[in-house]
């Protein structure tokens, strides 16, 4: 599989959409989840089709609703075999929303969500937004194959680590697919502050110091598809760290390193470029924080065999 051209003009307008939508599907999650560390509970993982939740828990076993980017619907399926299937044709959220909670009700698991979205400067609630919506079939399956890359290599440098380590999933917040390290210490209480998001949600993913990265398709600060790094607390001298490849740069203003996913995507060897990007960012936070690095690290997992232990 090749990495798709991901042209932001092209992308936004769908991956409001998106955003808009999976946020839906996690609140579902959320509405039926018991709270797991970091809201790992709710996020979306790639899937051979496309974004799903987790099984979501129930009485008799599990449901779980999945955003199929292949034959552009989603599919509802319960562990008895129930199953619903909605075209993502939905002109707009409100019609999105009923069309969602109609079938949930009709396989039995009628569910009530918050329904406002988070992380959104302008929070309008999902049954109120009857803003025409676009969704390009084209461009969302575009979106999806660039997040299997990028999962891929994600995959690879997660292997590298002993220490906890986060799933490699979607945060339908801020729609980034994301993937954290922890140095295993308690970090100062965040100051919250994120849009439509409660502090607390804020201050228990960041109780503890993390080095995170991840991809998103950009926004109106930063008009491109983006890969980006950070660390909490930010350690001194983060922002002034030697990071690979040198295209990458500091964004004062996100308080992130940031590397277009199109110099990764055009690089000779795109694997490499997003590897250096990923592996400098982490070293200079752990580095700059004194995290115990040979303690926590450990080679690329081979494919096939385990981790030698001596």
């Amino acid at each position: 599989m090749t990495w798709p051209a991901l042209s932001y003009d092209a992308v936004r307008p769908t991956a409001d959409t998106l955003q808009l939508w999976t946020q839906i599907m996690g609140k579902v999650a959320l509405a039926r989840t018991p709270w797991l560390n970091h809201s790992w509970h709710v996020t979306l993982r790639l899937s051979a089709r496309g974004l799903a939740t987790p099984l979501i828990p129930t009485l008799d076993g599990g449901l779980q609703l999945e955003l199929d980017l292949i034959d552009h619907q989603l599919a509802l399926r319960t562990t008895d075999g129930g199953e619903r299937r909605l075209p993502l044709a939905a002109p707009t959220v409100a019609d999105f929303y009923a069309e969602v909670m109609v079938a949930l009700a009709s396989l039995g698991f009628a569910t009530r969500i918050v329904a406002i979205p988070n992380e959104l400067p302008e929070a309008v609630p999902f049954d109120q937004d009857h803003t025409p919506r676009i969704y390009d079939p084209a461009t969302a399956h575009d979106l999806w194959r660039g997040m299997v890359q990028i999962q891929r290599v994600f995959g690879r440098f997660r292997s590298r680590f002993l220490g906890k380590s986060s799933p490699i999933h979607f945060f339908w917040g801020a729609a980034d697919l994301a993937l954290t390290r922890f140095s295993g210490r308690r970090a100062p209480l965040h100051p919250g502050g994120a849009p439509n998001l409660p502090d607390a949600v804020t201050r228990e993913a960041y109780s503890h110091e993390v080095a995170s990265v991840g991809f998103w398709p950009g926004d109106a600060r930063v008009p491109k598809p983006s890969f980006y790094a950070y660390a909490y607390p930010t350690p001194d001298g983060y922002a002034q760290a030697k990071i690979a490849p040198a295209t990458a740069r500091w964004d004062p203003a996100l308080g992130e390193f940031l590397l277009g996913y199109d110099e990764v995507r055009t690089a000779p060897d795109p694997d490499a470029a997003l590897l250096q990007f990923l592996q400098s960012t982490y070293a200079a936070a752990a580095d700059l924080a004194g995290w115990d690095r040979p303690a926590l690290e450990c080679q690329e997992g081979p494919i096939g065999h385990p981790r030698p232990v001596s």
